[in-house]
């Protein structure tokens, strides 16, 4: 069993059950609505498409059209998917049902926290995020690892040379949806401080019994002006400004 499919059980194993209000699959993000005790949460997860299966027999959502016949939990359960698009839709259920730990929560951005533990050091982040250009002059050295490198990115497989470099590791949540947070996870030092972060990321302190010191996630605010974004084709950018607000947690607070 990969340490990825274990932290997806461990995340399941508590979750309470709710009623599904409704699942939006976007251009770049999957959000799914639920209702707990009463209270109506929002959880996102970047979408993750899958062309080759457009005209197929065999669609990437089997049960497309049909999904909130699905009690809650049962939704989350598309973690274990062979499917990545159901994986993103069962890892927004998770993000939607999980409790709410405000206590635990500081609302910084995910930008200043590496910042602030990567001054002078050496830092490596997994996924282009925006902020990378402004945070590359806040630290000590900065490698940026991306699949589809832009000027000034290294590719994905220069990981094995850079991350046992790093002294900070922030590894975008996206890892979780394409299955490559096991092997790279697995190339750092043990003294490495590591970040999960990204909208998609888990707000539950599970991720620190698998080596993630911080993570930096989500909290949606405004559901109906977010579904509105999604169901419309809005970046991250375009979300944050319509009611979705970053939060860190920090295993320090254990």
């Amino acid at each position: 069993m990969t340490v990825s499919h274990m932290l997806f059980n461990r995340l399941l194993q508590d979750l309470p059950d709710g009623r599904l209000v409704t699942v939006q699959i976007g251009l770049y993000w999957t959000a799914v609505v639920v209702e707990v005790n009463g209270e109506t949460r929002c959880g996102l997860a970047a979408t993750v498409g899958d062309e080759s299966r457009h005209y197929t027999n065999e669609p990437a959502i089997p049960r497309a059209g049909y999904l909130t016949e699905f009690p809650a939990r049962g939704l989350a359960e598309f973690v274990h998917s062979a499917s990545l698009t159901e994986v993103a839709i069962g890892l927004a259920a998770v993000n939607a049902l999980l409790p709410r730990l405000t206590g635990q929560w500081t609302e910084i951005h995910a930008e200043e926290v590496i910042a602030h533990h990567g001054a002078g050091k050496n830092v490596a982040v997994v996924g282009h995020f925006p902020f990378v250009t402004r945070l590359r002059p806040r630290v000590g050295n900065l490698w940026v690892l991306e699949q589809n490198p832009r000027e000034g990115d290294l590719p994905a497989g220069s990981a094995p040379e850079i991350i046992p470099q790093a002294d900070v590791l922030a590894i975008t949540a996206m890892t979780l949806l394409n299955r490559t947070f096991d092997g790279l996870m697995s190339l750092r030092r043990p003294d490495t401080l590591t970040l999960l972060i990204g909208p998609t990321t888990p707000l539950s302190p599970v991720l620190f019994d698998f080596g993630v010191n911080i993570i930096s996630g989500a909290v949606v605010d405004d559901i109906d002006a977010t579904l509105r974004g999604v169901a419309q084709g809005a970046n991250f950018h375009q979300l944050h400004r319509l009611g979705v607000r970053l939060v860190s947690m920090t295993n320090e607070n254990r």
